[in-house]
């Protein structure tokens, strides 16, 4: 088990806000102090563009720079040249999507699932209405995306398979190594959102064999405006850019223009050079707690807080199985964000709504729902006082 109290000292917020009880991870995790340092190392010490500069600030922070995009490659086990640098998942996704434009044709298909993120689901929507492709759904088992699923609607005519990894209201996991071998034997690329997975489950692209696989530094304890798109190189070197400006350009005529290999390519105009560097130690603070200690503590929290929940009336839950530390929940006949409001009062942040992924909700049958989520630096006290305000919230309202 891990030491929660010493982890809390890594988060500065609770020094503002000693009485936070913080179940919103999963929308984005608290920061912690070695990202922000090294964030204001390179603002306060460094402050010059990185890749251009001939002087030694310049040199230096391009080293950093460089040295957190080392650290991600080695945190998914990827090449460093094939890891890049956006300003989030969602950039990321879009980047893939947007490059796949000139790629398809009318009658390709796009196979996505209704639990997906906005992020991974609104770009092939997009996509398929500006080329004709087919966008056809993974049938849901149980409200899990499965292999058997996939190969209910995959074809030859499958172009792209876009799924999460780990779903962001339900908390289930996919089993993406094996979507992908299904993939890849009718020919199609993968694309997966791991905005949820990184900060939980080890990531081994190499292993999973996914083509394109994105996520965020916010959700990692790291800062916002950071997020990195991992692809196969050979797949890189063929996407056409989203963005285009400085750096990203070998030869520039009045005409035309060659472009920079992959990871740069995709990075114009001044990177988010300060934000990457956060990253970078964010994740070296994931590996000295360790995955699997975050995994499995978020998982005890879970599973301690439904203990007390699961048989009072009037509480719904959703996901008794989920395999991360999340619990979506409804209060019979009131409204999640009165729950919401109501918990605020006590000091208790939770996510209510249809947490950017309104299928689920459709999945379920429901409008919205209050989501809970569990990290590092939650207690068992947490735990306690979140179910001792849910039921106040629920016995105030009447239900029960």
């Amino acid at each position: 088990m891990i030491d929660v109290n010493k982890i809390r000292g890594d988060f500065k917020v609770y020094e503002s806000h000693p009485n936070l009880i913080y179940l919103d991870s999963s929308a984005s995790a608290l920061k912690v102090k070695d990202a922000v340092l090294a964030m204001d190392h390179y603002h306060n010490d460094l402050g010059s563009n990185v890749h251009r500069g001939s002087y030694d600030l310049s040199y230096e922070a391009t080293r950093l720079y460089e040295e957190a995009r080392d650290k991600i490659a080695r945190f998914i086990n990827a090449e460093n040249t094939e890891v890049v640098f956006t300003k989030g998942a969602t950039a990321a996704l879009n980047i893939v999507a947007h490059g796949y434009l000139t790629k398809l044709s009318k009658g390709d298909e796009i196979i996505v699932t209704a639990l997906e993120h906005h992020s991974s689901l609104l770009p092939w929507m997009h996509v398929a209405k500006m080329t004709g492709a087919v966008l056809k759904y993974i049938p849901l088992k149980n409200n899990r995306i499965t292999v058997e699923g996939l190969k209910e609607v995959i074809s030859n005519k499958t172009k792209v398979v876009a799924v999460t990894y780990v779903s962001n209201t339900l908390g289930y996991i996919t089993p993406i190594k094996e979507i992908t071998k299904v993939a890849h034997e009718h020919q199609a690329i993968v694309v997966c959102d791991a905005a949820q997975a990184a900060p939980h489950i080890k990531i081994d692209v190499i292993d999973i064999d996914v083509d394109y696989l994105a996520f965020s530094g916010h959700k990692m304890y790291g800062p916002s405006g950071v997020g990195v798109l991992f692809g196969k190189k050979h797949l890189l070197d063929t996407l056409n850019p989203l963005e285009f400006g400085g750096e990203m350009a070998d030869v520039v005529d009045y005409y035309d223009a060659t472009f920079k290999e992959a990871p740069l390519k995709f990075e114009a105009g001044t990177p988010v050079i300060g934000a990457a560097i956060g990253l970078g130690a964010a994740v070296d603070y994931i590996n000295k707690i360790g995955l699997d200690n975050i995994h499995n503590y978020s998982l005890y929290l879970k599973e301690y807080t439904l203990k007390k929940i699961i048989n009072e009336p009037g509480i719904e839950i959703y996901n008794t199985d989920a395999d991360v530390g999340i619990i979506l929940l409804n209060v019979t006949d009131v409204h999640p964000h009165d729950i919401a409001t109501v918990l605020n009062q006590d000091e208790v942040s939770v996510r209510a709504g249809k947490h950017c992924a309104h299928l689920v909700s459709k999945q379920l049958g429901v409008d919205s729902t209050v989501r809970a989520s569990f990290n590092i630096y939650n207690t068992e006290k947490d735990c306690d006082v979140f179910v001792e305000s849910l039921l106040k919230a629920r016995d105030f309202f009447g239900s029960f």
